[in-house]
């Protein structure tokens, strides 16, 4: 059997593209690679398993040019992140996107708890990376959906100094209990926990709370449940748990502020858009996600 070269054993681990036209990486992937989707081209460059001219990125949005030589593994790398609860969407050197599954913290309550963030540090000391997640905003444990961390101080002091700013479009979608009468609406009060950390909701500040203003839009509904996207204002604990508490349609499978109804085994809430300026070029960063299936099986007719 004839032993393969040294270029030929190199092309049987990548494939090579050449740039022909004007684009951005993420188009190019599409069209070069037939028939994979937008997610799977992102898992890839998310994975280091991309380099343009021998450089590698992990940038959707690198502009390309002609002649410009693109090389896309054909293996996943034995350092990639392979976890249940967190996939990589996004990473630079400033900052990481993953997308979350319920049933993990954000970040722990006490030392030995499992969290994204814990599961975030292995993965970049496995792949001998000098940086450590820095938590900016928080899912709730049984809550999915879109999350950043920063990988450096710098950044996190940025975001943290200017989120409003900085994330201009966070939503969410959520199964809701009951047939949700009107089509859209803004919910204002002011939130606080009480002695036994519950959150509950005012309409006047009671002393210590904090302003919350939710704008939600009834998608599909059934006289069972509803399916509402939810855009925050501003980013409070609980916030859009206890907003639907307050109109009377709690979110399903929530044991804290819900009245019983549970249809999936879950809390129906997922943080399916991210969207915000990148902290140190001021580049506009898109991120969305699908519906949960198990949300949207329950509006088939």
């Amino acid at each position: 059997m004839k032993n393969k070269t040294g270029i030929e054993y190199a092309r049987s681990k990548y494939s090579e593209h050449t740039v022909r036209q004007e684009t951005t990486l993420l188009e190019f992937l599409l069209t070069e690679l037939s028939g994979i989707s937008r997610n799977r081209a992102k898992d890839i460059l998310a994975g280091h398993g991309v380099t343009v001219d021998r450089q590698q990125t992990t940038r959707y949005d690198l502009p390309l040019h002609p002649g410009q030589i693109v090389r896309v593994s054909k293996h996943k790398g034995g350092t990639q992140l392979l976890n249940k609860y967190v996939k990589i969407v996004y990473e630079d050197k400033d900052l990481i996107v993953i997308e979350k599954a319920e049933g993990i913290l954000s970040m722990p309550a006490t030392a030995k708890q499992y969290s994204v963030k814990q599961v975030l540090d292995e993965y970049f000391e496995k792949r001998h990376f000098k940086c450590t997640a820095h938590t900016v905003h928080r899912l709730d444990r049984e809550t999915s959906g879109l999350m950043m961390y920063a990988k450096n101080l710098e950044t996190a002091q940025v975001l943290e100094d200017n989120w409003q700013d900085i994330v201009y479009d966070r939503r969410y979608v959520a199964v809701v209990s009951g047939q949700l009468e009107r089509e859209g609406g803004t919910i204002q009060s002011w939130l606080k926990d009480n002695k036994a950390y519950i959150t509950y909701s005012s309409p006047e500040d009671p002393g210590g709370g904090k302003f919350a203003i939710t704008h939600y839009h009834r998608l599909q509904t059934t006289p069972r449940y509803s399916l509402v996207e939810l855009k925050l204002e501003t980013g409070r604990k609980n916030q859009i748990r206890v907003h639907m508490q307050d109109i009377g349609h709690p979110v399903c499978g929530d044991r804290k502020y819900g009245d019983g109804s549970d249809p999936i085994g879950r809390l129906c809430l997922h943080a399916y858009r991210l969207h915000f300026h990148h902290p140190r070029t001021g580049e506009q960063m898109l991120f969305e996600t699908p519906f949960p299936p198990a949300f949207m099986k329950l509006f088939k007719s």
